[in-house]
């Protein structure tokens, strides 16, 4: 336990010592070399580079994230000088519109106290995305194609070392290779409307905030609620589904987008216990027959261009329902036998804030975000759902693209699920504990080593795992303990 903490404190102390003595032995320097950064940079508000494609209103915006929404643009490839593009060939593809990218996240996670059991996971995510201009490579005007494949190998320290709700990392997932998008878009009356149908994800789009893809926490991208509550954890990494996107720009400011998604990612039957990963294992099963999931949001992004007076932000409102039946959680009032009833859906909301912005670097401040969400509690696990934080991108002197964030989430189990734990209470020979809501507070720290490169400590605590869930290995049926977790995460993209 004390090797990995010292190691991850170690790493990040480096990075901002280093920088800091640099910084403290030419002030002057320094000073020049800022002045022209930021004249090189533009000023990202109100730029089209904000996470899930709207226009950047959050000044902490990470550099890095391995949240799909994100828009991760630098490149390690100039540190290689010649090396970086052997024969060529990027340059060659890119002058006939064939782009593409190659992350690599790797990162480490310790249990240090509470959950299932202590212990150490390790996980690697290799994500390949290839983009299309169609117009460049064959002259049709306006049309985009676009592919995500993902290489999964280790463990899941949620799966087997928490047993929480909101997963301990964005990018845990069983060990394989998948196919996650593989889409068409055309853009109609001059970029205004977009037409986009293929395999697609939702949580690339939907309910995005461009602060919360700084944390490593996967509730801070796909909020748990949705997880808990749709079919298959619903159209969100590691699964897709086949699915038709209209997204409508009629302003700078507004944006309104609206799915029509196969409602069962892992395609079959969704009530045969069968994990939805292992139903459709390499992502190549193209659900179209299942009962489909609408979702819908509108946004609007205030003081965007330049010369508003006040701070910029992002406000958003949206919701999803699930046509067909689903299994109440309630049951029949009459028979007392389990009922299914018509649909299931869900509302929420996102705000994302700017509350400063350094004077003499309109790209290094301070951000604040709220999302909450809730759906009806006589058919869902969870009826409400509550995230925030803030967020502080070039805090430190010398360290302009590191970003540093807290972050809450509170995920609230309906009545009816508590009513069932009390009922199984009453019924079982052995005590069990009736579950309540479950807590996470994160800190995080992303320090940007070079173009292309980042390192990420982060620190999670789990409060009531699960909502409160029996501990399997007690006898006597006490709570799973609250869990303290460390993490480290390695970034890099080519």
């Amino acid at each position: 336990m004390r090797v990995a903490i010292c190691a991850i404190v170690r790493t990040a102390a480096f990075v901002l010592i280093a920088q800091a003595s640099l910084a403290v032995a030419e002030p002057d320097a320094d000073a020049r070399t800022k002045a022209a950064r930021v004249a090189a940079e533009g000023n990202a508000i109100g730029s089209p580079s904000g996470a899930g494609g709207d226009p950047q209103t959050s000044v902490a915006q990470p550099v890095f994230s391995a949240g799909r929404a994100a828009e991760v643009t630098t490149s390690f490839q100039p540190l290689l000088g010649a090396a970086g593009d052997p024969g060529g060939y990027r340059a060659f593809l890119e002058s006939r519109g064939i782009t593409f990218g190659l992350i690599s996240v790797a990162e480490t996670y310790r249990n240090l106290r509470g959950g299932l059991r202590r212990g150490s996971t390790g996980l690697t995510l290799l994500d390949l995305d290839v983009d299309v201009d169609l117009g460049t490579l064959v002259g049709w005007k306006g049309a985009a194609a676009h592919a995500t494949v993902y290489q999964i190998q280790g463990s899941g320290t949620s799966r087997s070392r928490v047993g929480n709700l909101m997963t301990i990392s964005e990018i845990e997932a069983l060990p394989a290779s998948r196919l996650s998008e593989l889409w068409l878009e055309q853009s109609l009356f001059d970029d205004r409307l977009f037409l986009r149908v293929g395999q697609l994800s939702a949580d690339t789009e939907y309910m995005v905030s461009q602060t919360s893809i700084l944390f490593t926490n996967g509730t801070f991208g796909w909020p748990a609620i949705f997880a808990a509550n749709m079919t298959d954890s619903g159209p969100a990494y590691p699964l897709s589904a086949p699915t038709v996107r209209l997204k409508y720009v009629p302003t700078r400011e507004f944006s309104f987008q609206a799915s029509l998604i196969d409602g069962t990612p892992g395609g079959g039957n969704p009530r045969s216990g069968i994990d939805p990963q292992r139903r459709n294992p390499n992502g190549t099963r193209f659900p179209l027959s299942d009962p489909p999931l609408a979702i819908a949001e509108v946004s609007y992004a205030y003081n965007a261009r330049p010369g508003d007076v006040g701070r910029p932000g992002t406000v958003t409102l949206g919701g999803w329902y699930r046509f067909g039946r689903v299994d109440a959680l309630v049951p029949d009032p009459v028979s007392g036998l389990g009922r299914r009833v018509a649909g299931d859906f869900g509302i929420y909301g996102v705000i994302d804030q700017t509350i400063y912005q350094e004077p003499d670097d309109p790209n290094d401040g301070a951000s604040v975000f709220l999302r909450a969400s809730a759906s009806p509690g006589d058919r869902n696990l969870v009826n409400l759902y509550l995230d925030g934080g803030i967020a502080y991108r070039g805090l430190f002197r010398g360290r302009s693209d590191d970003t540093l964030g807290f972050g809450f989430g509170i995920t609230h189990i309906s009545p009816a699920a508590r009513r069932l734990d009390a009922i199984a209470a009453l019924q079982s020979t052995t005590p069990s504990p009736r579950r309540s809501a479950e807590i996470l507070l994160e800190a995080t720290y992303q320090a940007v080593l070079a173009p292309g490169i980042a390192l990420q400590p982060t620190v999670q605590y789990v409060v009531h795992p699960g909502g409160g869930i029996a501990n399997p290995r007690d006898s006597d049926g006490k709570r799973v303990r609250n869990a303290m977790v460390f993490g480290l995460r390695a970034i890099t993209r080519y």
